[in-house]
């Protein structure tokens, strides 16, 4: 995020008069030079090659074979066996920031919600790693629980207590990530100094953090230059910033997955296949040994009401074409693929506003969780109440944490139309199947007695799995 993501006091209260019910709720799709039409045209008109494309993508990229074998105390196959087949996890990870969860400014029932909703919808949070707010002062770090309040900044030791609760895994969101606001005015100084500072970061981080948090982003928003993040940082435009974060992180963070991360402005619409800044700078960076084990583009939607830039932005973001041609480009650098960051706008309460937002989330999480160089999916804010953005009303849950279509539309996909879930006999002992890949739980019932035994979905042939019943 840049820095719109340092929200302040003013925007929670401007959030807080939306929840009481002074925001705007009449339908706006139809108060624009455009109407909703025009928002979902790509989707519709290619909706049977989306389909087509989606379907294959899916049954190739995210299930697998496995067979399972049930046998007695002497190894021979039961004939008669009853089995209960659920997944309990999925390989593929989607989620959001969990910015919101130190929030109780709106009563303990709010917040209590707000952790229902997060745990009940996804598998992978993204912490907030802005050093301004992790290290204020020099040597003064904000990582404890009891850690003082800051605004979408929960304290580092309270969100990992909270995904290791609900066996969420934790995501770092960012090793150097230079933007006004978020970036330290105290470590401003020559570019070495910068490196020294940073690097200390680094290893700070690395002690506190590493065995507990498996992916951590390194950079976050390298093209966007100018004054303002040249006025903070010197290093920041020095030709090695690449080279030397990714390289001195992977002296620390030695098995940890380091992802690189850039925004839609400088993914999508400039978007010039394998001549774009972000292919070459990427490309680039791997071929002087730098480890980069997975490319981020965020997608958030971030035109205004009236904006002239509405039919490019569709052209983009809205359009499966384009979307799956500018995914099969960054897959030829070889790495995974993350969307890190998503803001798909409501605009209002109304339920046909909503009903957009949702139609269009459920047609992009069908195209990312496709395409077989994707890894992982977050959405950007669960909650309106406490969002980057309040006047997109572009989160998944309203101020009040109830949830919009939008939430309802993941839960289902990943906990229904993605998941693996049956009951049935296995004549002979034996039963194969295909299913979502993820952690599978199987209880199998034989002459009065139950077993139960957890097993492995991969992607492809998954092998037998051996069940001793009796």
């Amino acid at each position: 995020m840049r820095n719109n993501d340092a929200l302040s006091r003013r925007d929670f209260l401007r959030n807080a008069v939306m929840l009481a019910g002074a925001g705007v709720t009449a339908p706006l799709w139809a108060a624009m030079k455009y109407d909703k039409n025009a928002v979902l045209r790509y989707f519709r008109e290619q909706a049977s090659e989306m389909d087509a494309r989606v379907k294959a993508g899916i049954e190739a990229n995210r299930k697998g074979d496995v067979a399972l074998v049930f046998t007695d105390a002497q190894g021979r196959p039961c004939e008669n066996v009853h089995v209960k087949v659920r997944q309990t996890r999925h390989d593929f990870k989607y989620g959001a920031n969990l910015f919101g969860l130190a929030e109780t400014k709106n009563g303990a029932e709010h917040a209590a919600a707000y952790r229902e909703r997060f745990a009940a919808a996804f598998n992978l949070a993204t912490l907030p790693f802005y050093w301004q707010a992790n290290e204020p002062e020099p040597g003064k770090y904000r990582f404890a629980k009891d850690s003082p309040y800051v605004y979408r900044r929960p304290p580092i030791d309270l969100c990992l207590e909270f995904c290791e609760a609900n066996g969420i895994e934790p995501k770092a969101h960012c090793l150097n990530y230079v933007s006004p606001g978020l970036f330290p005015k105290w470590v401003k100084g020559s570019v070495e100094s910068e490196k020294e500072l940073v690097e200390k970061r680094f290893a700070e981080l690395a002690r506190r953090y590493a065995r507990r948090i498996p992916m951590w982003e390194v950079t976050n928003e390298t093209f966007f230059r100018g004054k303002n993040k040249d006025a903070i940082s010197s290093f920041f435009s020095a030709p090695d910033f690449i080279e030397w974060n990714y390289k001195t992180a992977a002296k620390y963070f030695t098995s940890n997955r380091l992802v690189i991360n850039e925004a839609n402005p400088n993914v999508m619409v400039n978007y010039k296949g394998a001549g774009s800044a972000y292919y070459k700078l990427i490309k680039d960076a791997l071929g002087k040994g730098c480890r980069i084990d997975g490319i981020g583009i965020q997608a958030h939607w971030l035109w205004k009401l009236g904006d002239k830039s509405f039919g490019k932005r569709v052209k983009t973001l809205y359009d499966p074409q384009f979307m799956f041609g500018l995914l099969d480009t960054y897959a030829k650098l070889g790495k995974p693929i993350q969307i890190t960051e998503i803001t798909i706008p409501a605009f209002s309460t109304d339920p046909g506003d909503e009903a957009v937002q949702a139609e269009i989330v459920r047609n992009l999480y069908s195209i990312w969780f496709s395409h077989k160089a994707m890894e992982a999916i977050i959405y950007w804010d669960l909650s309106d109440a406490y969002t980057w953005r309040p006047k997109s009303l572009g989160s998944l849950c309203r101020c009040d944490m109830s949830p919009k279509p939008a939430y309802n539309a993941i839960c289902d996909l990943f906990g229904k139309e993605w998941r693996t879930n049956f009951e049935r006999d296995a004549p002979g002992g034996r039963l194969s199947f295909r299913g979502f890949c993820g952690t599978y739980e199987v209880e199998a019932t034989s002459n009065g007695r139950t077993v139960k035994r957890e097993f492995h979905v991969g992607r492809g042939d998954g092998g037998t799995v051996a069940v001793a019943v009796a």
